[in-house]
């Protein structure tokens, strides 16, 4: 008996396109299985420590900017979205109110940051300090499976305030 019949069958029982199909599936699954890589969340490896996050916020559009900071200390907690992916809630250590300045070009050709004289009162600028747990890994800390990093946006939410803010210092705590 021939190993491959006319009709393209092995022994005369399997095609040949259902024996490779089946091939291909039991290597799927050895590979699955047997051989599955380095997998597993970043956030897994390495130990929990405190994290503290400087971020910034500029050109914030509030109405009462001291009452809303009054606030936001008064809360203690928000919550924040980091690159879309929600983390949690995190504590809110300080609130500062950054002075709005605009850049003047003096007469000797330099140029000064002076405050910004015009009358938008309801744009403000805040440096924010943020504190929660976080996953320490070989390439920094880790919060909700996504590296926080300078530069890193923050999507900052709670019960009648969502604002974005960015990273401009990250501090492990011992």
């Amino acid at each position: 008996m021939a190993m491959l019949d006319s009709q393209g069958r092995l022994f005369g029982k399997v095609s040949i396109l259902d024996f490779a199909a089946a091939l291909v599936i039991l290597l799927v699954v050895l590979g699955i299985f047997f051989f599955p890589g380095a997998g597993g969340s970043v956030a897994q490896i390495g130990s929990t420590k405190p994290v503290e996050v400087d971020a910034v916020v500029r050109g914030l559009n509030v109405l009462d900017p001291k009452g809303f900071i009054t606030e936001l200390e008064r809360e203690k907690k928000t919550n924040i979205i980091i690159r879309n992916q929600p983390y949690g809630q995190v504590e809110i250590k300080s609130v500062k109110l950054l002075p709005r300045t605009v850049i003047v070009p003096q007469p000797d050709g330099s140029a000064k940051a002076l405050p910004d004289p015009r009358p938008d009162g309801f744009s403000t600028d805040l440096l924010m300090t943020l504190g929660g747990q976080g996953q320490m890994t070989k390439n920094g800390p880790v919060l909700g499976n996504n590296k926080i990093k300078i530069g890193t946006p923050l999507e900052l939410e709670g019960l009648n305030y969502d604002f974005n803010a960015s990273v401009i210092a990250v501090r492990i705590k011992p």
